[in-house]
């Protein structure tokens, strides 16, 4: 078997392999991504909540990422990464792990790029976004109880089949493309003071801080759940060690482990780091549905809980609250309706 699909040392607890390149992108790589990310995708809008605004007593701006065409963020970091896929990899195709929206990402890549796309899911997964990696010509593998088992299992299988796995934060090209939605804030809102981001692999807070953080001098806050903190701890006692507790209902947060090229950008450039109940996240979802119509998913939601928690930062400021992805499950969107 070619060297080029062993695995090599990792920094973190997950696997990586010769053709991943851990140096974190530069502010100048997202601008490079842009020209990728732009041919292939629209600018999404930038609308101020006048609700939020009055509730919190600051201008707050919703950046609406749940319009691009899988209904989150990742696309960007997918199309950015797909554009640049070594002809090597085109055989056998790319592998990925994912509860839904990194892998929605990656099979529709696979399909702009015409490159065959293999996701793993856990058992468990939200069927909406199976149903979406489908429609983009994926091949799907149900394996493990939760995300970390499933992506142990692609790693495996990029090592057995010769796929290139694409990692779900350790990916300049990821992180570079998802980073692309900063440098539209920046370019229409250059007074933004603050930004709310979610936090599961770190790619939208990393995002954030290389534009909106390193161009404007924004602080940049990142909000986990605290039934998820991996990330969290990972951050504020400088290691990267996994964590036993894994117990949200917010899909995209749902790891145990921390990974290293997004927390060598959030250690450097993340202003603050809040953890955010549950419960307040489901709270903070349902106010958004009933009061703006918007249907999010649990992970965004966690921004406006975590504004709402702490009106003291946000008093006075012109603040940003990236609505990550729409992609709610049809029966958690019918629970919350019905008063949980």
């Amino acid at each position: 078997m070619a060297d080029g699909y062993q695995p090599v040392d990792s920094p973190d607890q997950t696997t990586v392999f010769p053709y991943h390149e851990l140096t974190p992108p530069t502010t100048a790589d997202v601008y490079e991504a842009r020209e990728q990310v732009s041919r292939h995708l629209p600018k999404t809008p930038l609308v101020r909540s006048d609700w939020l605004s009055e509730e919190l007593d600051a201008d707050i701006y919703l950046k609406r990422e749940d319009t691009l065409p899988t209904g989150a963020f990742k696309i960007r970091g997918g199309i950015a990464l797909g554009a640049n896929v070594d002809e090597e990899f085109r055989e056998h195709g790319l592998i990925a792990a994912s509860t839904g929206n990194h892998g929605q990402s990656v099979a529709y890549a696979g399909q702009k790029f015409n490159v065959p796309a293999t996701i793993c899911v856990p058992e468990d997964v939200n069927q909406s976004k199976v149903s979406s990696m489908e429609t983009y010509g994926a091949d799907i593998k149900y394996y493990g109880e939760d995300y970390d088992e499933a992506r142990t299992r692609a790693e495996e299988m990029a090592v057995e089949r010769q796929y290139r796995y694409v990692h779900s934060a350790n990916e300049p090209d990821l992180v570079a493309g998802v980073g692309t939605a900063g440098l539209e804030i920046v370019e229409e809102l250059p007074d933004v003071d603050l930004v709310f981001s979610p936090i599961g692999g770190g790619t939208c807070a990393s995002g954030f801080c290389l534009t909106i953080g390193d161009i404007l001098g924004s602080d940049v806050i990142g909000v986990q759940s605290a039934q998820a903190p991996a990330a969290h701890r990972a951050w504020e006692e400088g290691h990267l060690k996994p964590h036993d507790r894994m117990e949200t209902t917010a899909e995209g947060l749902a790891t145990r482990v921390p990974f290293a090229m997004t927390m060598d950008i959030l250690r450097d450039k993340l202003s603050d780091f809040v953890l955010v109940d549950d419960e307040a996240t489901l709270d903070a979802l349902r106010d958004m549905i009933v009061r703006s119509g918007i249907i999010m998913e649990g992970a965004c939601a966690t921004t406006i809980a975590a504004a709402l928690a702490h009106p003291e930062l946000v008093r006075g400021q012109t603040v940003v609250l990236p609505v990550t992805g729409r992609n709610l499950a049809a029966d958690k969107l019918s629970w919350l309706l019905e008063g949980r």
